[in-house]
């Protein structure tokens, strides 16, 4: 049953955010009785797309809450089926991709009712590149991937030898239920391959990577309603991709080929070859989107929005919780105006969020 006092709590805070939505104490009444007959109750649209809003305003590892009134928000409450959402996420990844120009976007599908939960999405994102270790020890594609790239080779997906292949796209109508697997179609898949503007040999590494960035895994909660199915994306900041996802030793682990191509010595740590291989890396993935005209932030750029999201949210007398390990990003933190401060404390019962998901 829907915690009446988050609901009210939440119906309260709408109005007192939207002067304009109409007398609260009538919604509240309303809300508490629909919880009385039901056991929950269904939230307006325009209560929908402020939850949404407002859950990447309340999410203290994310920097780039700059632009949280802009998220567009896809009411597809009546859509349940593994079909229909399959087909709307792939609907999802076109109207993000938007030509480059990257929107945020999220897709809220059938909430948990008493007796009736809501469909689950088994990927993490959207988007993913499959992984696997062959027989003789050796990682292909992205190691991340390793149970997801299992779970799909059990529903009968075919996996190749390709560092990366696009992970199916798993849904489960229930939580329990044997998931249904669709191939990414055509045009929903936006990738950019990856050349340094200095260094021809770059573009020989094969190396590429997907545009949106769209974690399917969590749960958005909005006045104790649960949303288990809730895609969203905003745009990549550099690093990610960079200083991350193909840097990191337990990913893609590409600074020792990286440095081996410059020519720097790895023979001790103090030559720093792992430093400058990883700047190297991170200007190529930053050329590359801008050579595709994808959206993309570097690191400088996205420190400064989100120390002006705070002056925002500070003059609204609102918090900015901020987790520092993931606000600071990981490439030359100290010298981005992030570095240099502490934040308000991260504040779990904060809602709406977006919650790690129980499976």
């Amino acid at each position: 049953m829907t915690d009446r006092r988050e609901a009210e709590s939440f119906v309260r805070q709408f109005h007192h955010e939207q002067p304009d939505a109409g007398d609260a104490e009538r919604r509240v009444r309303e809300v508490l009785a629909e919880i009385d007959r039901s056991g929950t109750y269904e939230h307006t649209p325009a209560e929908l797309s402020f939850g949404a809003r407002v859950a990447w305003r309340n999410a203290a590892r994310c920097i780039g809450r700059l632009y949280w009134r802009s998220l567009v928000v896809r009411d597809l409450r009546h859509v349940a089926s593994a079909d229909g959402i399959a087909a709307d996420c792939f609907e999802h990844l076109r109207i993000a991709g938007n030509g480059g120009r990257i929107r945020p976007v999220i897709s809220v599908f059938a909430p948990d009712r008493p007796g009736r939960p809501g469909p689950r999405i088994v990927n993490d994102q959207l988007v993913r590149y499959a992984g696997h270790r062959t027989a003789g020890g050796r990682w292909i594609g992205d190691p991340r991937a390793a149970a997801s790239t299992a779970r799909a080779r059990d529903l009968g997906w075919k996996r190749s030898e390709e560092a990366f292949q696009v992970l199916p796209l798993m849904v489960e109508e229930r939580p329990g239920a044997r998931p249904e697997w669709y191939e990414l179609p055509d045009g929903s898949v936006r990738e950019v391959p990856l050349r340094h503007p200095d260094h021809g040999w770059f573009a020989e590494l094969g190396l590429r990577w997907y545009a949106v960035p769209a974690i399917s895994d969590m749960t958005l909660e909005i006045g104790g309603v649960r949303y288990p199915a809730a895609p969203f994306n905003g745009w990549y900041m550099g690093t990610e991709i960079g200083a991350r996802n193909l840097a990191d030793a337990e990913r893609y682990d590409l600074l020792p080929v990286v440095a081996d191509r410059l020519g720097l010595d790895r023979s001790s740590e103090r030559t720093l070859w792992r430093d400058r291989a990883l700047v190297e890396l991170n200007v190529a993935v930053l050329h590359s989107f801008q050579e595709a005209g994808v959206t993309m932030a570097d690191h400088h750029t996205e420190s400064e929005r989100f120390l002006r999201h705070i002056a925002q949210e500070s003059r609204h007398g609102r918090p900015t919780p901020a987790d520092w390990s993931w606000i600071v990003p990981p490439v030359s933190g100290s010298t981005t105006p992030v570095f240099h401060r502490y934040y308000d404390p991260v504040d779990t019962s904060l809602r709406p969020a977006f919650l790690a998901r129980e499976h």
